[in-house]
This record gives structure tokens, C-alpha cells and sequence, in this order.
């Protein structure tokens, strides 16, 4: 009785929740309170796939959804982001019978990486993906180390994971595990000698703490490392970006499929290698992951085309408190040649918590920023001063910085911008309040 119940609260939850806009936590927070064990009662598909790390997870389920729908699979997944327990729950009983079962091929979940051990307390998924783990959300989620031994308790021994190979901490994971596949990228061209970036989180090793060497890095501190003490290195890889250029946007995955990018950044690489692989590991032929992830847009929001005017603007969509997603869209900025206006926006500092903590903007690259082709730097929203002291410490000529404190007159400078093309870095939060201005229209 208590299974129906909690299952009928959820839906009608749901639905309620559909009407106004809002409700992808709540229904599910109702039936944990109705039945405490319910994802334990219910009965689940074949496959469960888990993605979880510091950044990626949103893109990452996208795309293994749209790949696993085109290979013929049903899947279930949470397309909202809602991805502690509650929202978890949301997502398995909406798409449940009333006798709970879920009828899908493949219940594929985005899974927030503190709350993991929570959302698999009562069943484990059949493949995990981890994509990276660095600093992220500091006054939430501490030290990266700290988010690591949160999600350890959710590994199952009986779970499959897939883990990126470059990162030294995810690799970690495979210690005292059998079921290990790897995912990672072969020297390139785009590769660097050393990790780059205002810090080094890689600088030592995370099993024993000796010094890490790297023989190349893709970004920051993921690459091919080794530590010089106890040999924790780089393991070889089941799935491989075996060339990249990004000047063309095309991958090479395995010496055999090729993918072209509609956004080419070395972060989405790595998103679409780890749907790519996860998608082979259950059955999913090459040519269809391969044909639906060339040339994919992203739909959750993370980069967006928009008209200001007479001008087409790109909107990159950063984690606040996270510098490797800025370091990311600012190395973007920067691999491009046309000549641009950049605004940056921070007028919200945190999603969920309120502090009016700044220090992570230390932490971002912005010098990425003191290129030929970037003009004009437009810095705004509430917390503008505080980018324009960053700012001061960068070897960006101040003559090129302009303060606006109010997102619609930034918005209205960046219009009369004389420049070919527009960028905007800002967070989730901050996003809207751009885009939902008259003068801003949303490309398709």
C-alpha cells in the first residue's frame, strides 16, 4: 500500500509541478517521506547508468540519451538536472507504473557527486561514469579529495566503471576494483608540456603524495601523469580520442570514427568521449553514437547563440565557483581569431548558498583574455567590482576594461560594440537575466 501511495503522490506531484514551472525535487521528497525505502521496492531496467564528476554530468547525459534513443533503447532519465535523492526519485516513480515498475530499457541519471552514496543507498547502477574531479563550489563541496571519498561509498562492487583515465584522482577509483574501463585522450597537438592555470591542484599525487611528472596535459591538470614515487600513472585507455583538431572541429575516436563538433572546446571533447563510451560498453554500434554526436547541440543551456542588434553573440555558461568551466570558455575566447567584445557577468555568486564569497574568481585565468583579437572587456552585475580588482592583477591593459554595474546598460554597450562577434561569460543563475532582456533575442 505504501509503494502505491508514495508512487500516485509522486505523479500527481509531477504534474502539479509541470503546471507551474516548477517541481522536479519536491514529489519525490513526498513519496521518501510516504516510503523511505521505495527505490529499493521498485523494479528497475537492465541498465542503470550513473554520471557523476565536477563538471560535465548535464552534457554527458544529454548525449548518451540522444545516442541511446537513436540505437533503439527507451530511456528514462532525469533531463531536468535535479540530481540528489529527491530528484532521483522524482525521475524513477513518474515514469512508473502504479505496481512500480519502470518501463524504459535504460534508467540513465545525472547524479550530484556529494550525494551519490545517498541516491544509491537502495540500488547501484550497472556502469558509473566519472568524468573529472577539480575544484569546484568550494564553500559547498571543499577540497576535491573531500568530494571523492563522498562518492566512494556509492561504488558497488558489481558496478562498471568508466573513468577518465587523465584525471589522477578519478583514476584512483579503479583501486581494489575489477570492473574498469577507461576513457582519455592520446597526446595532441592541442596538448601542453605542463598543467597550466592560476593553480596546481595535480602537483602531487593523490595515493601517496609524492611529485607528479606529466609527459603532456590537455587542460589544467588532466593529461598523462605519473607520480615519480609510488607509480600511480595514467592507465591505457578502451576508448581513445586518437587525433583532435579543433581548428576543423573534427575527433578521431579508436583510429576509426570521426565526429565532427559544433562547439569546440577540449571540455566537450571529453563529454562526448565519455557518452561515446559508455554508449559502446552497453552495445550501441559505433556509426550511431558516432552519427548522432557530430555536430550535437547541446540543449541544456551551457552555450547559446543569441542577436544583440546587428550583432551574433555566443553566451558561455560557466559553474560559479568553478575556474576550470571559466578557464574553459575563456581558452574558447581566446582559440578563436575574430575580433570580439567580451562581457563578463558575476551578479549572483552561488546557486544555492548566499555568501558573497569571491575568492574562487582568484582562481580564473583571465589573463586567457590578453589576446589581439579580444577588444573591449565589458565586467558587470553586482559583485563588478570585485571582477575589476581581479582584474587589476592581470597584464590586461586597464585601458581595455569597462565597468557597467547594470546588466541591461552593459548589454546596451556590448550592442554598440564595433566588434564582429560577442561574448558573454556568466553562470547558470546569471544567464536569464541576459537572455530576458527585449533587446536579446535567442537563436534557435
Amino acid at each position: 500500500m505504501k509503494l502505491f501511495l508514495a508512487i500516485l503522490v509522486c505523479k500527481l506531484g509531477r504534474a502539479v509541478g509541470r503546471l507551474v514551472g516548477k517541481g522536479s525535487s519536491l514529489p519525490g521528497r513526498a513519496a521518501l517521506k510516504i516510503c523511505p525505502d521505495i527505490l529499493s521496492r521498485v523494479r528497475l531496467p537492465e541498465h542503470i547508468i550513473a554520471v557523476t564528476g565536477s563538471n560535465g554530468k548535464t552534457s554527458t547525459v544529454e548525449m548518451i540519451a540522444a545516442i541511446l534513443r537513436s540505437g533503439g533503447k527507451t530511456v528514462v532519465y532525469n533531463q531536468e538536472g535535479s540530481n540528489q535523492i529527491e530528484g532521483v526519485t522524482t525521475t524513477v516513480l513518474t515514469h512508473a507504473t502504479l505496481t512500480g515498475r519502470v518501463r524504459a530499457d535504460v534508467l540513465l541519471l545525472e547524479s550530484d557527486e556529494r550525494y551519490a552514496a545517498h541516491s544509491f543507498k537502495f540500488f547501484h547502477p550497472t556502469q558509473f561514469v566519472i568524468t573529472n574531479l577539480y575544484r569546484d563550489q568550494l564553500t559547498r563541496n571543499g577540497h576535491p579529495e573531500w568530494v571523492y571519498d563522498a562518492i566512494l561509498p556509492a561504488i558497488h562492487p558489481d558496478t562498471e566503471l568508466l573513468l577518465n583515465a587523465d584525471d589522477p584522482l578519478v583514476s584512483c577509483f579503479a583501486r581494489g576494483h575489477e570492473k574498469v574501463k577507461w576513457f582519455g585522450l592520446d597526446p595532441q597537438v592541442l596538448s601542453l608540456p605542463a598543467p597550466t592555470g592560476v593553480y596546481h591542484d595535480g602537483a602531487y599525487c593523490p595515493v601517496c603524495k609524492g611529485p607528479m611528472e606529466y609527459g603532456s596535459v590537455h587542460y589544467n591538470h588532466i593529461g598523462d601523469f605519473r607520480c615519480t614515487r609510488c607509480g600511480h600513472r595514467r592507465h591505457e585507455t578502451d576508448f581513445t580520442v586518437t587525433a583532435a583538431d579543433l581548428d576543423r572541429g573534427i575527433l578521431t575516436l579508436d583510429n576509426a570514427v570521426t565526429v565532427k563538433l559544433s562547439f569546440r572546446s577540449i571540455y566537450n571533447v571529453y563529454n562526448i568521449l565519455a557518452a561515446y563510451s559508455v554508449c559502446r560498453t552497453i552495445g550501441i554500434a559505433a556509426d550511431t553514437a558516432a552519427g548522432v554526436i557530430s555536430n550535437y547541440v547541446l540543449k541544456n543551456g551551457r552555450m547559446q547563440t543569441f542577436t544583440l542588434g546587428a550583432h551574433h553573440g555566443t553566451l558561455l555558461t560557466s559553474k560559479h565557483e568553478n575556474s576550470i568551466a571559466y578557464d574553459t570558455n575563456l581558452r574558447y575566447i581566446r582559440s578563436t581569431d575574430k575580433p570580439c567584445t567580451v562581457l563578463v557577468i558575476v551578479d549572483a555568486v552561488s546557486r544555492k548558498y548566499f555568501t558573497s564569497e569571491t575568492s574562487w574568481l582568484w582562481d580564473i585565468d583571465f589573463d586567457l583574455l590578453n589576446c589581439p583579437h579580444v577588444g573591449k572587456i565589458i565586467l558587470s552585475g553586482r559583485y563588478c567590482n570585485d571582477l575589476a580588482m581581479r582584474f587589476s592583477f592581470t597584464s590586461i591593459p586597464q585601458e581595455r576594461l569597462e565597468v557597467i554595474p547594470e546588466i541591461p546598460a552593459a548589454a546596451q554597450t556590448l550592442q554598440e560594440s564595433g566588434d564582429e562577434a560577442l561574448y558573454v561569460v556568466t553562470c547558470f543563475s546569471d544567464r536569464d537575466k541576459l537572455l530576458d532582456l527585449p533587446a536579446v533575442k535567442k537563436e534557435a
